[in-house]
């Protein structure tokens, strides 16, 4: 096996970059008339070796996103932990639930009432309440999971009926876009129907996080009310897969 050998000026390099667009993620916060504060950037580690992982939470990165299960459990041993939030981001099957549940912070990635019962299942064996986000395919996609629109409010208020299971708020993955404007009106349209859900006041459902916003859009969706941008390889550089 190839010996991993740390490379000093990618540390240097995840070190600027974190601290870049934090600034970018405030400044951005600040020009759409919003506090700071209440936007949190998230490093995105997939891939990611926890040498470099834990270069970005000692220079502030208090929020980490992992997409695999087993990827997350496999580094989880070697990260900094103390003080730091865990999302699982990426698409979850059933079967692999009973293995992240208590594991994570939070799973933003539930789109379906199946996987939320089996979220509450577990989470009500292992004696834990799991925070979620309701995963929506604002554009439509066939390649990508999420709730349509249309069905968001009738999955909310069936996942608010099971034991265990704490709503937090939405989750979203625009399409491609051409430009900063059609990317910006998929964030509006998203950041609207958070709105419009939150003021229902609908039980058991407490929507305070909006997370939406990657690398190459984060910008546009802070303007547009997203309060956890997901940013990878704009602080850790281009992903290595194996």
């Amino acid at each position: 096996m190839e010996k991993f050998t740390v490379d000093e000026a990618r540390l240097k390099a995840v070190e600027d970059n974190f601290k870049s667009i934090k600034d970018r993620v405030m400044e951005t916060a600040v020009k759409a008339g919003r506090n700071p504060d209440d936007v949190r950037l998230m490093a995105v580690t997939k891939t990611v070796e926890s040498v470099y992982i834990n270069k970005a939470i000692e220079v502030g990165a208090d929020l980490i996103g992992e997409n695999r299960v087993q990827e997350y459990l496999g580094k989880k041993d070697e990260l900094n932990l103390d003080g730091v939030e865990k999302h699982l981001i990426g698409h979850l099957q059933t079967n692999k639930v009973k293995q992240i549940v208590g594991e994570v912070d939070m799973i933003e990635s539930v789109d379906s009432i199946k996987l939320a019962k089996e979220i509450s299942r577990v989470s009500v064996n292992k004696g834990v309440d799991t925070n979620i986000l309701v995963e929506v395919n604002v554009g439509k996609e066939d390649s990508k999971s999420g709730v349509y629109m249309e069905q968001l409010e009738e999955l909310l208020v069936q996942i608010a009926a099971l034991d265990n299971v704490k709503i937090r708020g939405l989750m979203t993955i625009p399409p491609i876009c051409d430009s900063e404007k059609e990317v910006a009106e998929y964030f509006s349209k998203m950041y609207q129907s958070f709105i419009d859900i939150r003021d229902k006041k609908l039980d058991n459902v407490r929507m305070d996080i909006l997370s939406m916003g990657m690398s190459g859009d984060f910008e546009a969706a802070v303007a547009n009310g997203s309060n956890i941008v997901r940013v990878g390889s704009a602080i850790f550089g281009a992903r290595k897969y194996f």
